[in-house]
C-alpha cells in the first residue's frame, strides 16, 4: 500500500522543537513506527524493543541503553522495557534539558500508568495516533471540528454528499488500520483474527498478571455487542463470567490500555438529577467491530439489522476522537442521557466550556423532530452552545433551526479546516 502522509506528523516535528520527549501511543498496528520513521528522515536510530536482543539490552543496562547514540533517540515499542528504562531517560532529560532528545512509541497508554507519566511530566509531549482517519484514507482535509467550533453556518454551503448507505456500511466495515485497510475482505478477516490474538494474548499478557487471557477476545466480543451503548459492568460481569466484578473491570481496562475500547463520559453540566452518569463504549475502530460481530456491507445493509445504528455512531466517533488528536484547542468527547428524557449521542466540549451536540441518525433524511433533543439541550444551556448538527446518510446540510443543522456524514472529513 502507499505510504500515506498522516496528520500528527508536523505536530510531532514541532513537538521535538518543543519538548526534551515526546511520546506516541496508540493502538497496535495504527502507523506508530511509520510515523516515527517519517518524523527522523534516517536522522536517527530506531531501536526496536519488541525484538528479542535489543529488549535484553535495555533491560540489562537501562542508564546505558537510554544514553547511547545520537539524538532523537527513537525506542519503538518502549513499554517493554517498563519502569527502568523510562527511569533511566528521566535521568538523561534531567541532566540534560535540550529539546527533541527522545521519540519514545508503545501500543499501550502511559498515562494509566502512574510512575511513568510523573517520571516524564513536564518533560514530554504525549500524542495519539489512532488508525486512518477518513480523511488520511481518500486525501479529504478532515476539517469538521475545527469548522464547527470556528463557524458552523459555512458547514452549509458544502457540497452535495454523492455518498450514500452502502458506501458509509463499506468504509465502516474496511476500518482504518493501515494493513487492514488495503486487503481484499477474506484477507481482512483473516488480519482482524491474528490482530486481536496478539493483542490479548500476547500484549496484555507481557505487561499484566492477567491468567485468563484466552478470555480476553470473549470480553472484546461482548463490548462490540454493545458499542455505542452504556457501560453497564454488571451486565458484563454476567456475560462473560469471571470469578469477580472486580476481574471484569479490570480486564476491560486493559481493553483501554491497549486501545481496542474507548469509554465516553458522560456531560451534565448539572442539568438535572435524572442524568444517567454511565460512559458509553465504543470499539476503536469499526472495521474491528464489524468483524467482532461477524458483520459485512451486505449483511447490515438490511434495515432490520439491530447493530447497523450502533456501528455507524462508533464509526462517527472514532472519526472525531481521530480530528481531536490534531486540533490546536483540547477538545473532549462526551455523551448526555436524562432517564426518562432527552440522550444525546455526542457532545463535543472545548477547553472553554463551549460544545457542540450531535446526533447519528442513519436516515438519509432528517427533520426538525430528529433535533427535538438538541434543542432542549440549547434551551437549557444557551451561552456555550454553539450548535446542534443531525449527522445523516443523505446527500445534502440543511439548517433544521436556530443553530441546528443536518449534514451528511461525509461533512466530517470532506470538510475544509477552518482559517479562523
Amino acid at each position: 500500500m502507499e505510504e500515506l502522509p498522516r496528520r500528527l506528523e508536523p505536530i510531532t516535528q514541532d513537538a521535538l522543537s518543543n519538548f526534551r520527549v515526546v511520546v506516541i501511543t496508540g493502538p497496535r498496528q495504527a502507523g506508530k513506527t511509520t510515523l516515527v520513521r517519517r518524523t527522523l528522515r534516517g536522522a536517527s536510530t530506531l531501536a526496536r524493543l519488541d525484538q528479542e536482543s535489543t529488549l535484553r539490552a535495555a533491560l540489562e543496562d537501562p542508564t546505558g541503553f537510554a544514553a547511547f547514540g545520537d539524538t532523537p533517540r527513537a525506542f519503538d515499542e518502549v513499554q517493554r522495557a517498563g519502569e527502568p528504562l523510562i527511569r533511566a531517560i528521566k535521568s538523561v532529560v534531567d541532566d540534560d534539558p535540550s529539546r527533541g532528545q527522545f521519540l519514545l512509541n508503545g501500543s499501550a497508554d502511559f498515562l494509566t500508568v502512574p510512575t511513568i507519566s510523573e517520571s516524564l511530566a513536564g518533560r514530554a509531549a504525549f500524542l495519539e495516533l489512532w488508525p486512518f482517519s477518513q480523511g488520511e484514507l481518500h486525501g479529504a482535509p478532515d476539517g469538521f471540528l475545527e469548522t464547527a467550533f470556528a463557524d458552523p453556518d459555512v458547514l452549509l454551503a458544502g457540497e452535495s454528499s454523492g455518498l450514500g448507505m452502502v458506501d458509509y456500511l463499506d468504509r465502516i466495515c474496511l476500518g482504518g488500520f493501515p494493513e487492514a485497510s488495503a486487503m481484499e475482505p477474506r484477507a481482512r478477516r483473516m488480519w482482524f483474527r491474528d490482530y486481536i490474538r496478539t493483542v490479548t494474548q500476547r500484549d496484555i499478557k507481557y505487561f499484566s498478571d492477567a491468567r485468563q487471557v484466552l478470555e480476553l477476545p470473549r470480553l472484546l466480543a461482548l463490548v462490540a455487542a454493545r458499542t455505542a451503548g452504556e457501560l453497564v459492568v454488571a451486565n458484563l460481569h454476567r456475560s462473560i463470567g469471571f470469578g469477580s466484578r472486580n476481574t471484569t473491570e479490570t480486564y476491560l481496562g486493559y481493553l483501554q490500555m491497549t486501545y481496542l475500547v474507548s469509554l465516553i463520559p458522560a456531560w451534565s453540566r448539572n442539568l438535572s438529577s435524572k442524568i444517567i452518569r454511565r460512559p458509553k463504549m465504543h470499539i476503536t475502530d469499526s472495521g474491528l467491530a464489524a468483524f467482532l460481530l461477524g458483520k459485512s456491507p451486505e449483511s447490515l445493509v438490511r434495515p432490520t439489522d439491530p447493530v447497523r445504528g450502533q456501528l455507524l455512531e462508533s464509526f462517527v466517533v472514532n472519526e472525531l476522537h481521530r480530528q481531536i488528536t490534531w486540533l490546536d484547542e483540547d477538545v473532549r468527547l462526551y455523551h448526555l442521557r436524562e432517564r426518562g428524557g432527552p440522550e444525546i449521542d455526542i457532545v463535543a466540549e472545548a477547553v472553554d466550556g463551549r460544545f457542540i451536540a450531535i446526533e447519528v441518525k442513519s436516515s438519509p433524511q432528517v427533520d426538525r423532530h430528529d433535533a427535538r433533543h438538541l434543542e432542549w439541550l440549547m434551551n437549557q444551556v444557551s451561552d456555550d452552545f454553539v450548535c446542534g448538527i443531525v449527522l445523516h446518510t443523505g446527500e445534502r446540510a440543511y439548517r433544521l433551526g436556530d443553530r441546528l443543522l443536518a449534514l451528511p456524514i461525509s461533512y466530517l472529513w470532506t470538510t475544509e479546516r477552518s482559517q479562523v
